[in-house]
């Protein structure tokens, strides 16, 4: 299926077509034409499945139609999970706009930065990406109206409420108008997510993208066995020996991201940390160099790495395995994206191999363990 026969303008067209999309993904394929029509969606998808895209063209294609929102009242508003889901769902409209007629201004507040500027920039938005704590901060400053609200996007609704975000959620549906158009998107639902559905969204189209195998087969999966004692040396031989020009690498805490970027640095290996620890400034800064290609090395915890989208990402390492299967298939498909190939490679201490074999089970594949024993790590 092409993108021309889901309804859009050229202008939109246009955008799709340089930014490369060949053709649209099954989410897109089902939700453009259901937004457009003006349901409410509810669309249950795993983390690059396409999903933004099939929110934002729709949007796009309808503000066009509508009257210039007044001033700090925004028309669309976008509730994501973290400060750099927004950023990078900002992007995405942004660049899928650049050749509409009527131009459309597109706005991230998020916290953990100054609510000044942020304020100063909300005037004229029609989309406004928003994390649900920095919204209500701008709203109790009086910098924003909900009560005009046309389209209201909920991405990643089940991230949102496992950070606790419900009551901040809660606060919100109570400003906005009983009036308006609702798409929901999740990766599971079940709990709170459903209670949403049904207290918000009227007679929503559903549309379920099964993951592809959990796994996508693009992504060639390899662990090693190593002492703990010996991690931080085979880390930094894998990355010289494979010559990683761009890697991801997981740790399960603040501590070990940074220690891990110390190690790395004192051995001649570009590298810095994505955590919660760090300012929205330094977070931004470290994802733009490393996607830039000018940081060979990223560490990230989990919490930071939601919305690092980065096409054609060679490598992924868990120097750490995460606590659930769930987030071990979320890690690794930061590569093998935009059917490109990619390779995930994970650490295994003997503490480790028990929780690896559920890994494996529960994702119905086998991963090739290699020993490190005869391994020349000296000077690492």
């Amino acid at each position: 299926m092409s993108f021309s026969l889901l309804g859009l303008s050229q202008s939109l067209l246009k955008a799709v077509q340089q930014l490369g999309y060949t053709s649209p993904y099954p989410i897109q394929q089902q939700a453009i034409p259901a937004v457009l029509k003006g349901n409410d969606v509810l669309g249950i998808a795993q983390t690059g499945s396409g999903k933004t895209a099939a929110f934002a063209l729709p949007i796009l294609e309808l503000l066009q139609k509508k009257t210039t929102a007044r001033n700090r009242f925004v028309t669309c508003l976008v509730l994501v999970p973290t400060r750099e889901l927004a950023m990078q769902v900002e992007e995405t409209f942004y660049n899928l706009s650049l050749h509409l007629p009527q131009r459309i201004k597109i706005l991230a507040v998020f916290g953990g930065v100054s609510i000044n500027p942020q304020m100063m920039k909300l005037s004229g938005t029609d989309v406004l990406v928003a994390t649900p704590g920095r919204l209500l901060d701008l709203v109790e400053h009086n910098a924003v109206k909900l009560s005009e609200v046309e389209i209201l996007v909920l991405d990643e609704a089940d991230k949102m409420l496992n950070l606790g975000f419900k009551e901040e959620m809660d606060r919100i549906f109570k400003l906005l108008p009983a009036r308006r158009q609702n798409l929901l998107f999740s990766a599971t639902l079940g709990g709170d997510v459903e209670t949403i559905v049904t207290t918000q969204l009227h007679n929503p189209v559903t549309i379920t993208v099964e993951a592809e195998a959990s796994v996508p087969e693009l992504i060639d999966q390899v662990a090693y066995q190593v002492a703990p004692e010996k991690k931080g040396p085979l880390l930094r031989y894998l990355i010289k020996q494979e010559n990683m020009e761009q890697v991801l690498v997981f740790a399960s805490s603040i501590r070990t991201a940074d220690n891990i970027v110390g190690k790395l640095k004192k051995n001649g290996v570009e590298a810095a940390a994505l955590h919660g620890d760090k300012s929205q400034g330094a977070r931004t800064e470290a994802l733009k160099q490393f996607k830039a290609g000018k940081i060979r090395v990223l560490v990230a915890t989990d919490l930071a790495s939601r919305g690092i989208d980065i096409k054609f990402l060679p490598y992924v390492i868990n120097y750490e395995l995460p606590r659930s299967p769930k987030d071990y298939v979320h890690r690794i498909g930061r590569t093998g994206r935009a059917e490109a190939s990619g390779k995930a490679i994970s650490l295994i201490t003997p503490e480790d191999a028990h929780h690896f074999k559920i890994i494996q089970k529960k994702m119905g594949r086998q991963v090739p363990i290699l020993a490190t024993d005869e391994l020349d790590l000296q000077g690492l």
